[in-house]
């Protein structure tokens, strides 16, 4: 049996662990996840999604603020003996001596084809850049950023209604299915790493809130894309008169144009629609400045003054 220490924390790496934990061809020994942080209104401590599961299965966790200069976790790692380690959205970056303390190093579950979308958000900058398809990379983990060789990458097409929250999900159970398909191949040495390819890097950094704003001078379809890159984390919002009005859906009417500056709002099939740089966005759901989502039909019923407004007119 393979002994696994597994590294992860948010729910993408729930998937993966689970995985593990039902394959009888492995044991994980322990899990590394991030501290417990305070959350909601409360501030109250909450466990990790990984935590949760690894003390449901009874396995030993360790939380360590940084694994960066810590002989703590390095003497926690020759305790526990893992064959190999795993990582998935552990959210730290492993020094050398974390990489090299098991035999066969350290496998990270990515949620790119690489090299396409290194960094902390791939699945939003895939949705966001109209990728026709994004998929899983089982690597081997070295001390650049997603730089390191990889063992398999699993295509599947971005569907056109896709969310970051619906792709999150299916590359997470997807990611799972890679991972222990080639895990055991690759310390039995059957599996080779292979360099990435040098062409075709691009970055995904972490998101920041300030992203989420829209551009109504882009084409509709791109808006379109915005609002689903960003669903649920940082969210999509413009300006009108001067208030915050998140914009949770819509869809693209390319083609469907009024002449109108863009960020014009009209009444359309009984709705709102927005004039865009090419084509009409039609709003479905909103969430104006301090209140609850809303249908676009029951926001335009409180607020008939809309029509003919531009949203995002006081940033310019």
């Amino acid at each position: 049996m393979i002994r696994v220490v597994f590294l992860g924390t948010p729910e993408f790496a729930v998937p993966s662990l689970e995985a593990l934990i039902k394959d009888e061809d492995f044991e994980v020994v322990g899990v590394i996840t991030q501290p417990d942080r305070p959350a909601g209104r409360g501030q109250q401590l909450r466990q990790s999604p990984v935590k949760q599961v690894a003390l449901k299965h009874g396995i030993p966790v360790y939380q360590p603020k940084k694994l960066r200069n810590n002989p703590e976790a390095l003497e926690k790692l020759r305790e526990w003996q893992p064959d190999v380690m795993v990582v998935a959205a552990f959210g730290q970056i492993l020094p050398r001596e974390v990489l090299e303390a098991a035999p066969h190093g350290c496998i990270n579950v990515h949620a790119s084809l690489l090299p396409r979308w290194r960094g902390a958000a791939p699945i939003q900058y895939a949705i966001r850049a109209g990728d026709a398809e994004t998929g899983v990379s089982i690597m081997k983990l070295d001390e650049g950023l997603d730089t390191g060789p990889t063992l398999v990458r699993w295509a599947t097409p971005i569907r056109p209604d896709d969310t970051a929250a619906t792709l999150h999900d299916r590359l997470a159970a997807y990611g799972a299915r890679a991972l222990t398909h080639t895990l055991r191949a690759y310390v039995e040495g059957l599996l080779k790493p292979e360099p990435q390819p040098e062409e075709g890097v691009t970055y995904a950094p972490a998101l920041k809130k300030e992203q989420g704003r829209i551009d109504w001078t882009e084409p509709a379809e791109a808006i379109d894309r915005h609002v689903r890159a960003y669903d649920p984390w940082p969210g999509t919002f413009t300006t009108l008169d001067g208030e915050m009005l998140k914009i949770i859906s819509g869809k693209p009417l390319p083609g469907e144009n009024t002449g109108n500056p863009p960020g014009t709002v009209i009444e359309h099939d009984g709705g709102l629609a927005v004039q865009t740089g090419d084509g009409l966005y039609m709003l479905e759901s909103v969430q104006p400045a301090g209140k609850r989502a809303m249908s676009a039909q029951a926001y335009l019923a409180g607020h008939a003054d809309i029509i003919g407004q531009r949203l995002g007119e006081d940033e310019e």
